[in-house]
Formats: structure tokens, C-alpha cells, sequence
């Protein structure tokens, strides 16, 4: 397999970009890797957060373990069930999750369900919860396409546009190669090579956007829940029209409509409704209702001292 990865009309070409590394015999793939740094970082973001809006962040520890086990596990079943041909005469491929096949829909499900559960056994605000992590879940979605990068997947059908990428045939997986891409394929130096839309890449400087976005409004949110929502209505707006273009679509069962895109397009359609029902109506509903006022954590506490560790509880949350 040749793993060279270029963008012609930008003039970058990149060789030998590989799909993992070996350490002492044993393979990690870079998809695993970006999976894990994600996380890690949206941990550090979510308890950040936590902290900025006064709330505890080891609630956030605790509740954050879950939430990507449940994810991971919803992500993993949703794209099984709507791609059940490609498991069903290998069961135990279930379980390879080396080689891709997470679904964000269902980690976004799975992790809701986790939250939901959480809020409810330590008695918390699920609306302000969900607005604390959801820095965090679009900032793992930016991150995580790049996985897609390395492993070759994710891509659109055949352009010749600015951000164009050219793949090694032999690089990619058969399914994903439209008819339009084999009539526009080139040979160079007697590998065959296709021309696509790096879809991986237009989804992460969509959530880059919608993450900035967040982070500049959170101050001005005007109640909890309406991050979470914003989150929601900017990612699935941006899906609908990049999952109108990618080659390796998941489609409802007895239909030739893309799954993703059919959500996306739902999700937008109720969250924006929500979102401009609650700006005038969130008062009549208690549970938006934010638990206390956003202030930043002092510095100092009774004087000079810097704050102890039993100074910094916040019990007033419960």
C-alpha cells in the first residue's frame, strides 16, 4: 500500500504518512491516538469550565468517565447497526475498533444517556451539565476527524477544487471509490491515484468555528441548556451539507437516504426551534434556570492566603 497523501492544487504533497506507529512490536494507530488526546483535552476544558461557572470540578471527573465509555459504546452500535452487512459474517470484527467505525451520533446518544444518569444520581443540573461538556464534545470532534485523515476515510466524491486531496487507489477502501473518481483518476509513476473532497477536513474547521463561536458566547448565554443547543444547531447544520458529499454515507434501511444526513437535518430543525422558542420563553422553564450567578473564582480567600483545597468545595452546588 503507498501511504503518500497530497493536496495538488495546494501544492503540499506528504509521503509515508502512515496509519499508526510501532512501539516495542506492538502497533498503535494514529486513529486511537487523536481519539485519546481528545478526550484528555475535553476533560480539560469541561473541568475548566466547570470551575469558570463555580461548580465542582471532580463531578465532572466522575460523570466524564462514563460519558466515554457510553459514548465510545454508542458511537460503535450505531454504526453497526446501519452497516450490519459488513459484521454480520465476522462477528468478533465488532470489536476491532483499530481499524475506524465510530458513528458521532450515537457517542453523542450514549454520552446524553450517561449525563441523564449522572445528573440524576447526584442530583444535578442535566441543563448546566450539558452546557459545561459541550466545549468539550465539539472540540473532540474537530480533533477526532483527523484519525479519519490517517486512516484514509471520510472523504467526499471527485473535485478539482483548492483543497482537492489525492489518495492511492490502493489506500482506500473499495466501497468508498465512486465511478466519478475512477473516470478522473490519474497514474503517476504507475500508481493510480483519486482526487476527492477531504471532507475529514471541511467537518474540523466547521467545528473549529463552532467551537469559537461557544467560547465567545458562553458569557453571554442566557440560560443553562442554550450552549448545549447552540452546539447542537451549528454542528448538525454544518453535517447536512458535508454529508450530502462523502462516499462512505450509512443510509436508513430500504432507502438511499444517508442516515447522518436525515439526523442532522432533524436535529437542526428542532434545536433551532427551540432555541428561538426558550430566548423569549426560557423563564417559564424552571429547570433552565441557572443554579447562581456566573462569577469568577477568587484568588483569594479570607485575605492574603491563597485558597486550600477544602476552601475550594463547592457545596453550594448541591
Amino acid at each position: 500500500m503507498h501511504e503518500n497523501i497530497g493536496f495538488p492544487n495546494l501544492g503540499i504533497e506528504l509521503e509515508h504518512v502512515g496509519k499508526s506507529i510501532s512501539v516495542f512490536g506492538f502497533e498503535i494507530a494514529y486513529y486511537g491516538m487523536i481519539i485519546g488526546a481528545a478526550i484528555l483535552i475535553g476533560f480539560g476544558i469541561a473541568t475548566a469550565e466547570a470551575k469558570r461557572t463555580r461548580q465542582n470540578p471532580e463531578d465532572y471527573m466522575d460523570m466524564g468517565i462514563i460519558g466515554v465509555i457510553c459514548g465510545i459504546a454508542g458511537a460503535r452500535i450505531y454504526y453497526i447497526i446501519f452497516s450490519w452487512d459488513m459484521y454480520k459474517d465476522n462477528l468478533l470484527s465488532i470489536f476491532n475498533l483499530r481499524e475506524g467505525g465510530l458513528a458521532i451520533y450515537g457517542g453523542i446518544i450514549g454520552a446524553i444517556i450517561a449525563v441523564l444518569a449522572c445528573a440524576k444520581v447526584k442530583h444535578l443540573s442535566a441543563p448546566q451539565i450539558f452546557d459545561t461538556v459541550a466545549m468539550a464534545l465539539v472540540n473532540g470532534q474537530m480533533l477526532g476527524r483527523w484519525g479519519n485523515f490517517f486512516n484514509r476515510e471520510v472523504f467526499g466524491g471527485y473535485t478539482d477544487s483548492l483543497l482537492a486531496m489525492r489518495l492511492p487507489l490502493d489506500a482506500v477502501r473499495g466501497r468508498d471509490v465512486t465511478e466519478e473518481m475512477r473516470q478522473h483518476m490519474e497514474t503517476i509513476e504507475g500508481v493510480s491515484y483519486i482526487q476527492v473532497h477531504p471532507t475529514f477536513l471541511y467537518e474540523s474547521l466547521w467545528c473549529c468555528g463552532v467551537l469559537l463561536f461557544l467560547f465567545f458566547y458562553r458569557k453571554h448565554k442566557k440560560y443553562e441548556g442554550e450552549l448545549f443547543l447552540l452546539y447542537l444547531f451549528g454542528y448538525g447544520l454544518g453535517r447536512v451539507w458535508i454529508e450530502g458529499i462523502r462516499t462512505d454515507q450509512l443510509f436508513l434501511p430500504g432507502t438511499a437516504l444517508p442516515v447522518s444526513q436525515f439526523l442532522a437535518g432533524g436535529m437542526v430543525l428542532v434545536t433551532g426551534g427551540l432555541l428561538l422558542y426558550l430566548r423569549k420563553n426560557h423563564k417559564r422553564v424552571p429547570v433552565l434556570k441557572a443554579s447562581m450567578d456566573y462569577k469568577p473564582m477568587p484568588q483569594k480567600i479570607k485575605g492574603s492566603k491563597k485558597p486550600k483545597a477544602k476552601d475550594r468545595l463547592f457545596k453550594d452546588m448541591k
